[in-house]
């Protein structure tokens, strides 16, 4: 049975740690979150400043799915002898290791877990992967031609007008972004990111498969991917997003095809959001697995079904934009790996560097008759830097979404305040194909430029419309606020997290000392005049 998981290089040998190799890895499905010692009206004790700062930007307000899992539910748990591996809060529940049966009898037992689902591994399963694997990734062997400033990667940057891009100042500086991958062997030693380590944009990094310190072992899969988004290393590579900033995280098991790896996807993600990414990139994908009861057939792919593609769902609604591979296998009938059905990310196919759909990339419709892929980017003979040194060409969806993740992280730079809804969007229309999508090309290949200036026209909408600045938004210490000269106010309402009135003025000097006297929360300030309204969302971190 062919094993899906959209990694395109050969993996190096797995690393042997019980946990996650072993057969008795078991998902704990928790009723609820009641009694928990966490709060959304103190959203700074699970979310960095820098994701409250993002909430308060985009206008998304802190709920339930945001609270932790409960930790007393996750010590009870323990307490009856298993293992615990990576909690989920937006899915509620926690993966687990343990060879008892008594111990999952007792878990089953706590009144507040609704089920205990088995998610073993076997070996054979890594034969059929490492086979797969080699069949899929080969070298094309393919000349360089151009060797410019982006040296090899010229033509995947140029097909998008993302160097456009660059040469207005957006080349990704100060946007954050997660891969989340197989392994990234080498990327802590190879030139083309001697400047991301020189400059302390490698932000961090976390094993979600063995728990270990370093993700940076398994496979260089990780590695090619990240290259095609922050490659700096002029006339040989250069890549989307040359100057963002990245987290790196190992959720992908190569020993086998275990739906546990879609729990650790979400985990990853949720550590994402608390850490204020704000683009993810991940070129893995799911259809078959060692135990068939958790295969995902058609029915499945609807987005919102599959734990992965629920995750992926919560995560754009977070104000991040997730992107991911479509897949490798060809034409037919919705060949999507999950999440890549996930209704609000965008699942990028794979182009040739003229433009021609390549003969793998993965088809649509989904279940519920949407179109995906939503968009294409060069994912055939894609140049990329290898973990083991040095750069070559090569194919699958799995290069297409990082080099597309990169040009989003630009147009994150340049937009701001825009919506991930709006820029999504824009990019869609943007694309070649956008009069007449399908199942085989989505809406194309965008055209950055063109989406940026669709974006430009609702800012400069937002902008007239505003009448009063709080700021600096986040703050630690005192707001202040200015009003637009000839705005006549009529009203000022101050919300908490949960939508309480708790002030209501007509004095911007009340408001401002009223501000600066709340505790650390988000909170939403509603100004009436006569020029309209503008409701602001303002993060207080003290």
């Amino acid at each position: 049975m062919k094993k899906l998981s959209f990694l395109l290089i050969l993996l190096v040998a797995a690393m042997v740690v019980k946990a996650q190799i072993a057969t008795n890895i078991y998902w704990v499905q928790f009723t609820d979150k009641a009694n928990s010692p966490y709060s959304i009206d103190n959203p700074e004790e699970f979310l960095s400043a820098r994701a409250l700062e993002r909430r308060a930007r985009l206008g998304i307000a802190i709920d339930e799915y945001d609270i932790p899992v409960n930790p007393q539910y996750l010590q009870a748990v323990a307490d009856c002898g298993a293992q615990l591996l990576n909690p989920s809060k937006w899915l509620n529940g926690v993966s687990v290791y343990t060879d008892s049966q008594s111990v999952v009898d007792a878990i089953n037992a706590l009144e507040f877990v609704d089920v205990v689902r088995n998610c073993p591994n076997f070996p054979e399963a890594q034969r059929d992967k490492e086979i797969w694997l080699a069949n899929e990734m080969k070298e094309s062997g393919k000349p360089v031609v151009n060797r410019d400033y982006y040296g090899g990667a010229h033509t995947q940057v140029y097909q998008l007008r993302v160097n456009e891009l660059h040469d207005m100042g957006y080349d990704g500086t100060g946007v954050v972004i997660a891969v989340l991958d197989g392994g990234f062997v080498g990327t802590d030693e190879h030139s083309t990111f001697d400047n991301m380590r020189a400059e302390g944009r490698l932000l961090g990094i976390k094993d979600f498969v063995y728990g270990s310190t370093s993700v940076y072992s398994q496979s260089t899969h990780g590695t090619s991917c990240l290259s095609t988004i922050g490659a700096y290393e002029p006339n040989n590579m250069v890549g989307t997003a040359p100057k963002a900033s990245f987290y790196l995280f190992h959720t992908e098991d190569g020993a086998g095809e275990n739906i546990v790896e879609e729990y650790n996807w979400v985990s990853g993600a949720e550590l994402a959001d608390s850490l204020g990414v704000d683009v993810c990139s991940t070129s893995l994908g799911y259809i078959d697995f060692d135990m068939p009861q958790w295969d995902h057939p058609f029915e499945h792919y609807d987005g919102h079904t599959a734990p992965m593609s629920r995750g992926a769902e919560v995560a754009a609604s977070r104000g991040m934009i997730c992107m991911n591979s479509a897949g490798n296998e060809g034409e037919g009938t919705c060949t999507l790996g999950i999440p890549a059905d996930a209704e609000h990310i965008i699942t990028v196919g794979a182009v040739n560097g003229q433009g021609s759909r390549a003969w793998f990339s993965s088809c649509g419709p989904t279940y519920d008759g949407r179109i995906k892929p939503d968009v294409m980017a060069m994912g055939e003979d894609t140049y990329v830097a290898s973990g083991y040194g040095g750069y070559y060409n090569g194919s699958g969806t799995s290069f297409s979404c990082p080099v597309l993740a990169g040009a989003m992280a630009c147009l994150r730079q340049a937009r701001p305040s825009a919506s991930v809804q709006e820029i999504c969007d824009a990019v869609r229309a943007a694309g070649n194909n956008a009069n007449t999508p399908n199942s085989y090309n989505g809406y194309g290949i965008p055209d950055f430029v063109a989406a940026l200036n669709m974006i430009e026209a609702v800012d400069e909408v937002m902008s007239e419309n505003e009448i009063v600045s709080i700021f600096p938004n986040p703050s630690k210490d005192k707001v202040h606020i200015s009003v637009k000269e000839d705005a006549n106010l009529t009203g000022i309402k101050v919300y908490d997290n949960i939508g309480r009135e708790i002030f209501n003025t007509m004095s911007v000097s009340e408001l401002e000392t009223t501000l600066n006297n709340l505790s650390s929360g988000v909170y939403t300030v509603n100004v009436s005049s006569d020029k309209g309204n503008q409701v602001v969302k303002l993060v207080l971190t003290k």
